[in-house]
């Protein structure tokens, strides 16, 4: 198991929400609560720091006492942009990512991670598929590999599963969901802003 001492968490919130006409997923509430406060407060215990990639508001992440971080890498890259500026800025050994739009994750999310990770990490899939962004990253191998891969003009983020030869764990009937459409919205009982 991994210490949660040695385990950041990054919250992948760099998007444009472009089809959602340009809102701020991070910031959607569900039952009062913002997505990113949700997701960074979802592991009491087994995650140490929080992280969050961000490419607008910084302020108000502070003011939440969330530590947030630019992207490093032109803009177009997508979430690979993310990770490198999350894996950049991680100080563990260890890196859990999330897309701050999933609708939720279950309670053994770490656990299971860890538990059926290779030497550099895991990623998992779920009853829709596999989710490259829900992933568990040694920090280091992370960094080598995003360096190439960015030096070779790859930028999908299923890349690094291949590169890093990350294991695939499976969570049977789990939906971790996706928030990207008016529908997707509706159906968590989110308002648009």
């Amino acid at each position: 198991m991994i210490a949660a001492a040695d385990l950041t968490l990054g919250l992948l919130a760099g998007g444009r929400g472009s089809r959602l006409g340009g809102a701020d997923k991070a910031w959607l509430e569900r039952d009062g609560i913002p997505q990113v406060l949700r997701l960074a407060r979802r592991f009491p215990g087994e995650t140490g720091p929080v992280l969050v990639s961000a490419n607008r508001g910084l302020g108000r992440y502070a003011d939440a006492g969330l530590d947030a971080v630019a992207d490093r890498l032109p803009e177009g890259s997508g979430p690979l942009a993310g990770l490198e500026a999350l894996a950049a800025a991680c100080a563990t050994p260890w890196l859990l990512t999330l897309p701050v739009d999933v609708f939720d994750v279950n309670d053994c999310l770490v656990r299971t991670l860890a538990g059926g990770a290779a030497p550099h990490g895991a990623v998992a899939e779920d009853a829709d598929g596999l989710q490259p962004l829900v992933a568990l990253y040694r920090r280091d191998p992370l960094r080598q590999a995003l360096a190439a891969m960015i030096a070779a003009g790859e930028l999908a983020p299923r890349g690094l599963q291949r590169r890093l030869h990350l294991s695939v764990v499976r969570f049977p009937g789990v939906r971790f969901g996706n928030l990207n459409t008016p529908q997707d919205l509706a159906a968590a009982r989110i308002a648009l802003p």
